[in-house]
């Protein structure tokens, strides 16, 4: 120990007491960025930039350091950019998709409307005996996706892909609020598809309960000839909205777990994997819970 380090502690300690002396971080040069600034790139993040106007369909770090220069002489690294993005509470994300015809507003419209279990109540039923349930279907097939994979920066990692295009379609459908589901794999999407896939829930059913089915607006879903079974509703989601239906987050989980990244070799192998991925996701509750339990649906 110095005179020096000794000469230092002092003011630390009339200043802080013990506390004065640990050692922190050093601070470093002041950040570039003001409120100002801070608040203006939040607000270009949000906008988000315009294709014709901008030449690029989403904001990289490179287009931030530019236009912070551009509007405010302001120079920062990409790095430097990034911790302050992290900061103020981004990050990268993937996005859910959204129909380009959606009318403005609707969602969060349909999300404040009494829900399925409001209106059950009206009728005289009990909250404890109505399930909510989300229904949709995919299609998989030897044209299959890949996804996002752990490699070493600067390279880029290869998976296997299939041109060929034989497929099936899954009817899915899970119940999240009791962590179960119930599905078919069938050749198309039809009425008489559908009318097996609703004689499937119905038997998924809690005995006693009534289920109510949120689903899009696919022919097959609102056909004049489609038998539903007594302990079953249909309620169909607002036109061009899929991010409502709970079934989407579902799709997308199988994929990137147990669907994407495979080459299926027949029709047959096609069939046994999608029957795989959903038994995986219906033995595993939780996962059914946590992606597809929606407040707005089951709001009392």
């Amino acid at each position: 120990m110095t005179l020096q380090i000794i000469h230092d502690w002092v003011p630390r300690f009339n200043a802080e007491g013990p506390d004065g002396l640990i050692d922190r971080k050093a601070p470093g040069q002041p950040s570039r960025l003001n409120a100002t600034h801070r608040a203006a790139l939040a607000a270009v993040i949000e906008s988000g930039p315009t294709p014709a106007l901008h030449g690029v369909v989403r904001c990289r770090l490179v287009d931030l350091c530019q236009w912070l220069w551009e509007e405010f002489r302001v120079r920062v690294a990409k790095q430097t950019l990034s911790r302050e993005l992290r900061a103020l509470g981004y990050r990268k994300l993937s996005t859910r998709p959204r129909h380009h015809a959606q009318a403005e507003g609707v969602v969060e419209h349909s999300k404040k409307k009494p829900s399925p279990l409001c209106w059950w109540h009206a009728q005289g039923a009990e909250p404890a005996a109505i399930e909510v349930w989300f229904g949709d279907e995919a299609r998989i097939g030897q044209k299959n996706k890949i996804t996002r994979r752990w490699a070493k920066r600067g390279t880029r990692p290869a998976a296997p892909s299939d041109q060929r295009t034989a497929s099936t379609y899954i009817f899915g459908t899970v119940c999240p609020k009791a962590g179960k589901g119930a599905a078919l794999a069938m050749p198309r999407c039809d009425t008489a598809a559908m009318r097996l896939q609703l004689a499937e829930i119905a038997a998924a059913v809690t005995p006693g309960a009534h289920a109510v089915l949120l689903l899009d607006r696919a022919g097959w879903h609102i056909s004049d000839r489609l038998e539903v079974p007594l302990n079953l509703t249909l309620l169909p989601l607002p036109p061009k909205c899929p991010e409502l239906n709970a079934m989407e987050n579902a799709w997308q989980f199988m994929r990137d777990n147990w669907l994407s990244n495979w080459v299926f070799q027949s029709y047959e192998v096609i069939i046994d994997h999608c029957c795989y991925a959903w038994n995986r996701l219906v033995e595993q509750s939780w996962h059914n819970m946590s992606i597809g339990l929606r407040n707005w649906a089951h709001r009392f």
